[in-house]
């Protein structure tokens, strides 16, 4: 009895591990099948696996790349942004309401150099830590495409280059105006802290030499006025002077005593003597408005005033020659008497160049960001450094030796008219070619 039931046990037990066996076996010869004969399960099992690693991954890294990039964007922000603040404070002297109501200004110039930078860094750091970890290499074993890792990170890079054109428009047209007119408005402190200091102010047209300043009190002050570029300027000597700006009225006044003036009409005036210049003509900008200070807006205009202006002096020159060869007036066809018009058409010509530049260097160095990024990507992940700033440096220091080179003189070249305005885009494509080939070698290898 015994020995029967020992005998079924064992039977039991046989035809549970053929059985075992036999599924085992049957999964086994499932799973080598070619891909064509795969049940559907396991493909939507699997597809479905690596569709949820990489959005876990996915939200990691950009996760990681807007905190890195936020906390080093406002420590960059305003280490440049003192900077700035400093440079200004040391050569025109403003006091604290001065620089107070320069803030606004300025920090957009700052914005526009610290954003690159702060993308880079941010880029370099997260996936040069995940290069350092091996999670690159557990991606790729799981047959995720490096590409399925970075595609968010260019689709954030260009947004931030959309937003970095928007800077650079707003720094350098905006900014830079409100900037100058915060000095036009301080003149007088700027001009006294300025001669204290030195002994000497020049601004646009006027150029103030004294011996000494006694408070605000200028002591024998020659003061030198160029009222147009083709005028004799005026020379103004006295024994004593004060400045007074009068910025509603956007005029500097300069009281003298015991005045003697040299220029187009000499005299000499004892006593008090006040002389009033325009604000606006202190300046360049008040000048002559540079093409770097248009926003994007306004260059299109520009350009169709500048083209204009071109025709104008043509058919002026034209009209000269004309009557000249009618009335025999041969002196009115020399080259002093064209001078003046081929000058006018030179500036023109030169003029409509910068403005037809000026566009392409705003959008190149706005998508430098992304240039930027696609060269960190790579090659951090090639170098394999976890630590903060090493593969920054490795990155930023070619950058900084190939790329501004580049750009610096495409852009001179394209200003002059030797290049046409799209090679200002030469160096951004440049760092995009070689991160391409560096992104190759990541997902070959």
């Amino acid at each position: 009895m015994q020995a029967r039931n020992w005998r079924a046990c064992r039977a039991r037990v046989a035809g549970t591990g053929r059985a075992a066996r036999s599924t085992q076996l049957a999964e086994t010869a499932e799973l080598s099948l070619p891909n064509s004969r795969q049940p559907k399960a396991l493909d939507r099992r699997g597809a479905s696996r690596d569709y949820l690693a990489v959005r876990i991954l996915t939200r990691y890294v950009l996760s990681e790349l807007f905190g890195i990039f936020l906390l080093t964007l406002s420590g960059m922000t305003a280490m440049i942004f003192v900077g700035l603040l400093g440079r200004e404070a040391v050569e025109n002297g403003l006091g604290l309401g001065p620089l107070v109501r320069m803030v606004p200004y300025l920090l957009p110039q700052a914005l526009q150099f610290a954003v690159p930078g702060t993308m880079l860094l941010a880029t370099t750091s997260v996936y040069g830590r995940l290069a350092a970890n091996n999670e690159m290499v557990a991606a790729k074993s799981m047959g995720i495409s490096p590409w399925a890792l970075t595609w968010p990170t260019l689709v954030l890079a260009t947004l931030v280059s959309f937003a970095a054109v928007l800077l650079n428009d707003i720094a350098v047209s905006w900014g830079r105006l409100g900037q100058q007119q915060v000095l036009l408005e301080s003149i007088e402190s700027v001009a006294i802290n300025r001669l204290k200091t030195h002994g000497t102010y020049s601004d646009g047209k006027l150029r103030i030499n004294v011996r000494r300043v006694d408070g605000k009190r200028l002591v024998q002050p020659t003061v030198v006025w160029q009222s147009g570029s083709d005028d004799e300027p005026w020379n103004i000597t006295a024994d004593w002077a004060e400045l007074e700006s009068r910025p509603k009225q956007s005029q500097l006044v300069i009281r003298f005593f015991n005045v003697l003036v040299s220029g187009q009409v000499n005299f000499i005036e004892p006593g008090l003597y006040e002389h009033v210049l325009p604000l606006e003509e202190l300046t360049p900008a008040g000048q002559s408005r540079s093409p770097s200070n248009y926003a994007l807006s306004e260059i299109g205009p520009a350009q169709t005033e500048q083209v204009n202006l071109k025709d104008r002096v043509e058919q002026e020159m034209t009209t000269q020659a004309a009557y000249a060869m009618l009335t025999g007036d041969l002196q009115q066809l020399g080259h002093d008497a064209w001078l003046p018009g081929q000058l006018a058409i030179g500036d023109a010509d030169y003029k409509l160049q910068r403005f037809r530049t000026e566009p392409h260097r705003r959008w190149a160095g706005g998508f430098s960001c992304l240039a930027f990024v696609m060269v960190g990507i790579p090659v951090s992940i090639i170098m394999r450094k976890g630590e903060f700033l090493a593969s920054f440096f490795i990155c930023f220091l070619p950058i900084l030796l190939a790329y501004y080179p580049l750009l610096m003189l495409s852009l001179d070249q394209a200003k002059d008219g030797n290049l046409p305005p799209i090679f200002v885009w030469f160096g951004n494509g440049v760092l995009a070619l070689a991160g391409l080939w560096f992104m190759r070698r990541v997902v070959r290898y």
